[in-house]
């Protein structure tokens, strides 16, 4: 703690309430709860509780924001400018914002100044270009024309209304920036969910709202509990839409919760994403991109390239050079500049990563290296690297969510390859190393995922749209995909004779 700035450590110390219908307020229950520094697992502040009660209060807020035109009925000129102006300030605002994500979450604060606030900042630049250019179109009829009768037929584009959103834990400013960026840009309201785990840089981030000027009950900010504040959120009679990035467990819990009022919903959920190395793969970035795939953000990426796919020539090669790289990596607190990874997030994910890793090798898989918590204080899981496994072991089958990647060798780069790598609930992601285009575009074409990247590995751009196949989810973030989330297509048609 003593190693951060004066200004984070006064919003620290700064009493944390909800954000409704632009005031800062308590829970209504006035309960709190207390947020972890991973690293230490000491407390550094108190947060408030909120639950069904606030929920009710930021929705009405919102509605009432969308009612009155506030927001949908600012010029898409002006609506753009001040969407424009939140990305300016989360720049502006960076090496706080920073310091915040690697104090609530453990992340490496060098990662999140190069990489979490860039990218939310450039989400909503890019959806403040959208705002202006969410346009219908006009439509020729093919109904029998006559003399006495024509029409005229146009679709426009409106705001679904109010939404609910839920974000994680494991890029909390990153995916609040992706939810609320496009939400703005169409016009909608939002309730934003926060994670319990890690309230504090969405809860900066409502400051840099108001300061940008949104207008109040555009944007409510509820940090709280997921089986109460989220799950009334998900049921809330009243919201018109809910987006989710979760677990694929929790993700079919807020599907259940919104059958109520058949509310829309999109879902980015959980993956256990192939990466492939070819034997005519350039061997130096193949193994440092499959080490980044897994190890990035402590392996706590819904993408993350958890197995390993290597042709059997090169095999004992590639499992070397990625165990040798995560041997090297220098572990610590996120706040220290030399931090390479830093904790989990939380003491329940470290439970459940070492479960995994003893259920691995309870199952007969061998650690090349890894394979067990770090001793001292803080949620801290070596980078591992797991052989010996085979596709019936949970490691291989379930989403670890830790830095934990397993290994194994294949024979040709055919159908069976394919088959292996698309034997999986999950579809979010997927790597391919190789010298040959050919091949990469066949086996990509072939892999059941939303994202394949080929001799590279998590690689974002706010135009791409980012989603997966099957249970990882329904829906794309980013990119002119996401638009369709929050606006609804109305068809007029109007005889003119």
């Amino acid at each position: 703690m003593t190693s951060l700035s004066i200004t984070t450590t006064d919003f620290i110390r700064q009493p944390k309430q909800l954000l409704i219908n632009g005031a800062w307020v308590a829970a209504v229950s006035g309960k709190t709860f207390e947020v972890i520094n991973p690293a230490t697992a000491e407390v550094i502040a108190h947060v408030a509780e909120g639950d069904a009660a606030d929920i009710d209060k930021a929705v009405k807020a919102a509605r009432q924001a969308l009612e009155s035109k506030v927001w949908s009925g600012m010029s898409p000129s002006e609506r753009g400018k001040l969407i424009w102006r939140i990305g300016d300030l989360i720049l502006k605002y960076a090496d706080e914002l920073a310091e915040l994500e690697s104090l609530d979450n453990g992340k490496p604060v060098v990662v999140a100044r190069a990489a979490d606030v860039p990218l939310a900042a450039d989400i909503f630049h890019y959806m403040a270009g959208w705002a202006s250019k969410l346009q219908g179109v006009t439509i020729p009829l093919s109904v029998p024309y006559t003399p006495s009768a024509q029409y005229h037929s146009y679709t426009r584009l409106e705001p679904v209304g109010v939404v609910g959103q839920i974000i994680p834990w494991n890029f909390p400013l990153l995916m609040a920036a992706w939810k609320l960026a496009p939400a703005l840009a169409t016009g909608c309201t939002v309730v934003l969910k926060v994670a319990e785990e890690t309230p504090l840089s969405a809860l900066r981030l409502g400051e840099i709202f108001q300061e940008a000027g949104v207008p109040d009950g555009v944007v409510n900010i509820i940090t709280g509990f997921g089986e109460t504040a989220g799950a009334a959120l998900a049921a809330h009679p009243d919201v018109d839409k809910i987006a989710f990035t979760g677990s694929t467990e929790v993700g079919r819990l807020v599907v259940k919760a919104a059958t109520g009022n058949l509310k829309r919903v999109s879902l980015e959920l959980g993956g256990k994403s192939p990466s492939i190395i070819l034997r005519d793969a350039d061997l130096e970035r193949a193994i440092a991109g499959a080490a980044s795939g897994i190890f990035f953000n402590q392996g706590q990426c819904c993408c993350a390239g958890s197995r390993l796919y290597v042709a059997q020539e090169i095999f004992d090669e590639v499992v070397e050079g990625v165990a040798a790289i995560a041997k090297n990596i220098k572990m610590g607190a996120g706040l220290n500049a030399q931090t390479e990874m830093g904790p989990l997030v939380s003491d329940i994910q470290l439970r459940r990563v070492c479960s995994y890793l003893q259920s691995g090798q309870e199952e007969g898989a061998r650690a090349v290296t890894g394979g067990k918590q770090r001793a001292g204080a803080g949620y801290f899981v070596e980078p591992t690297v797991l052989i010996n496994t085979t596709h019936d072991m949970k490691v291989v089958k379930e989403e670890i969510f830790g830095p934990v990647i397993v290994a194994m060798p294949f024979k040709e780069a055919d159908d069976e390859l394919v088959r292996l790598a698309n034997d999986s609930i999950y579809g979010l992601a997927a790597g391919i190393w190789t010298r040959d285009l050919s091949k990469a575009h066949t086996l990509a074409n072939k892999l059941q995922a939303g994202t394949v990247w080929v001799n590279c590995y998590n690689i974002f751009d706010a135009g791409l749209p980012f989603g997966g196949y099957k249970q990882s989810g329904w829906g794309r973030e980013m990119g002119a995909a996401v638009l369709e989330h929050y606006t609804e297509s109305k068809a007029v048609t109007i005889r003119i004779d």
